[in-house]
């Protein structure tokens, strides 16, 4: 799931790219990106821009906070009974210049409003990015929550000042952005002595392994492409399993046809056929349960009744971890 909707675009007056990498605490080196909800991207580690990260600072990078609830345990102690992922708040103090006053001013201005428009009602969060010199990336979704003030230090407010942010998270597992995919296809029905004994695909009808290489649970979104009379998807490991049917009363759709699509969303829960219309009536409510992929390998099944030609599964996420 890309976290980035909006088409990028840049900002006024950057100064410059990402930078080079920058000692950053709790993480190690790297460079990092701010994406605010229309799509521009800010540079935060370019010491050749106009604005950039005070590393010094910054703080929330590593890994998730936790709840724990417990039980007293009769011999002594206590027995911990869950672990509630909690949501995260970075801070990112930044250090903003120009040459006269109101270049500054200018450049102030625009990065405050790219950081508070995070809480405007329709705009939806921004993305910190934090990438590697390896070229992997991880992103987490961010909301401005305070701390866009000048510091008041001497020769401040002319044509320099800084501002420590913070940045409050409410999923506070890092993402990454590049979707992990399995695509499964029922092959052409062939002959099977002619010219040579050939057997046709059939791992849409089967088990396959499905490695989540994150730290945590992740979610994925599920696309099937008919013919289809019934959809099951059943996790080997936890038994957990849905089936959609098409001809559910809900639905009344009748088998799903050649090329058309259903979409089943995990979280939050949704299933949608292809014009947009709500199948999640189609599901085998109170038995199903859209389950997630845990850390590791796991073992799944598809299964598709009434699969031929053209008939596929495709499974997307992207893996979430602890730190940045």
């Amino acid at each position: 799931m890309p976290l980035i909707a909006a088409p990028v675009t840049t900002p006024p007056d950057p100064g410059g790219g990402g930078g080079t990498p920058v000692p950053l605490p709790e993480i190690g080196y790297a460079t990092a990106t701010y994406t605010d909800p229309s799509g521009t991207v800010w540079p935060l580690t370019d010491r050749d821009a106009d604005w950039f990260t005070l590393a010094d600072g910054v703080s929330g990078l590593g890994a998730v906070p936790y709840e724990l609830t417990s039980d007293q345990h009769p011999r002594g102690g206590a027995r911990l009974r869950h672990a509630q992922a909690q949501p995260r708040t970075i801070v990112w103090p930044l250090f903003v210049q120009g040459a006269t006053h109101m270049e500054f001013t200018q450049r102030w201005r625009a990065l405050a409003t790219a950081f508070t428009r995070t809480l405007r009602e329709g705009e939806g969060p921004g993305v910190l990015e934090i990438a590697r010199p390896d070229g992997s990336r991880r992103q987490i979704e961010v909301f401005y929550q305070e701390g866009f003030e000048g510091q008041a230090k001497a020769g401040y407010y002319r044509d320099a000042d800084s501002a420590v942010l913070s940045l409050w998270c409410e999923d506070p597992y890092w993402t990454d952005p590049f979707t992990l995919t399995v695509h499964r296809e029922t092959g052409t029905a062939s002959t099977f002595f002619d010219p040579y004994p050939t057997v046709s695909s059939s791992q849409i009808l089967g088990s396959t392994t499905v490695n989540n290489p994150g730290d945590t649970v992740v979610w994925p979104t599920w696309v099937v492409t008919g013919p289809a009379s019934l959809i099951e998807f059943t996790h080997a490991g936890t038994g957990e399993s849905f089936t959609l049917d098409p001809d559910a009363a809900a639905i009344g759709h009748g088998n799903l046809l050649a090329g058309e699509k259903v979409t089943i969303s995990t979280e939050p829960p949704q299933v949608r056929y292809q014009n947009g219309d709500n199948w999640i009536g189609g599901l085998d409510w109170p038995t199903a349960t859209l389950w997630g992929l845990a850390p590791g390998d796991n073992e799944v099944t598809f299964a598709l009744s009434g699969s031929g030609p053209g008939s596929s599964v495709d499974l997307a996420f992207n893996p979430r971890y602890e730190t940045a």
